[in-house]
């Protein structure tokens, strides 16, 4: 155990004796670290990438409010919340960084790709009776963590801001994709109307609802969702739109043989059934309808951003070669194409 972590660990829990930890997880996003004695996993310690969230503080208040909603009205959720310091905080500073601390999951798992139709239906399941827990939650009382993180609106003029003021060679190059992308424009389109639509309502979305970010048991159920850092008021359309984008695909999105790219409809129903059981009854007609939007709005916007930072040199995405990113939004466009050929 490295001093620094094991002085953090101790702002959370007095007697650290005998407690080991190590890196955990293939999250991109924070440093994650198991935490276990004789081992026996006991606590997930992550580093909070403040670059990504520059609010811890509307993180802790966020998740704060939710764990007391549910608290009060003996909601069957599990919500693993972060474990207060000593002293009383959400979580530690040290250096300039900061950590937290929760209880893991006894006897559950993460699985890192959505490899049967069965995981499609359990994983969906469990993002729909999230959002469900929460329909008479004063949304309005929560903030984003990212603003406007899913707003298609915004990631549209990022995109023409690109056209203008990105690389003048890859514009030219990608002159096909921007093309497909700007004959789809119908797509923000569609996202503006709901915006302003009294049929769609915003509720508590988790916003990042790919398969690693639910936790499974022995037996391959699902137990809960986690990392709740993108909790915020959106709307079904994010997380179902999300799942659809990243369970029905063949191939992820770095696959460059685009031939092996397929959207598979079996998961494309185990999707919608898992959602929509405890969902249905939450949401109007009008949402409903929208389902297959969903997937659209999704895959699509992705696209956009991966074009958008493409034109942009790469300021945003990690990239590994060149045309890393034009592979990307390639790739995307083909899963967009495959996904409308199943829905239809």
């Amino acid at each position: 155990m490295s001093l620094d972590l094991q002085y953090i660990f101790k702002q959370f829990v007095s007697d650290t004796d005998g407690f080991e930890i190590i890196k955990f997880g293939t999250g991109l996003i924070h440093g994650t670290y198991l935490v276990s004695k004789k081992n026996n996993p006991l606590y997930i310690l992550q580093e909070i990438n403040t670059s990504v969230f520059k609010s811890p503080d509307t993180i802790a208040a966020n998740l704060s409010s939710l764990s007391d909603f549910l608290n009060e009205r003996d909601k069957h959720v599990f919500f693993p919340v972060a474990q207060k310091t000593l002293l009383g905080n959400s979580y530690c500073i040290e250096q300039g960084k900061y950590y937290r601390l929760t209880k893991f999951v006894a006897g559950s798992h993460s699985i890192d790709s959505c490899v049967t139709s069965t995981d499609a239906y359990e994983a969906a399941l469990q993002f729909g009776k999230f959002t469900a827990a929460f329909k008479d939650f004063d949304v309005s009382t929560i903030k984003p963590t990212i603003p406007q993180f899913h707003d298609l609106t915004f990631r549209w003029k990022q995109f023409l801001d690109s056209l203008i003021n990105g690389n003048k060679y890859r514009i030219k190059f990608a002159e096909k994709e921007i093309n497909q992308i700007k004959q789809d424009y119908h797509i923000v389109e569609k996202f503006e109307e709901i915006k302003v639509s009294t049929s769609f309502k915003q509720r508590v979305t988790h916003h990042d609802s790919k398969i690693s970010n639910v936790l499974f048991n022995e037996e391959g159920k699902g137990v809960c969702v986690i990392d709740l850092d993108t909790v915020m008021p959106g709307y079904f359309i994010s997380d179902l739109g999300d799942m659809f984008r990243t369970y029905l695909a063949s191939a992820t999105e770095e696959e460059v043989d685009f031939s092996k790219i397929t959207a598979r409809p079996d998961f494309y129903k185990a999707l919608i059934q898992g959602y929509l059981e405890n969902m249905s009854d939450k949401m109007t007609g009008e949402e409903i309808s929208q389902i297959d939007y969903a997937g659209e709005f999704m895959i699509y916007m992705q696209a956009l951003r991966f074009l958008t930072d493409f034109l942009n040199d790469d300021i945003y995405y990690g990239t590994k070669y060149e045309l890393h990113n034009y592979n990307r939004t390639i790739n995307q466009l083909v899963l967009l194409d495959q996904f409308r050929k199943i829905k239809n």
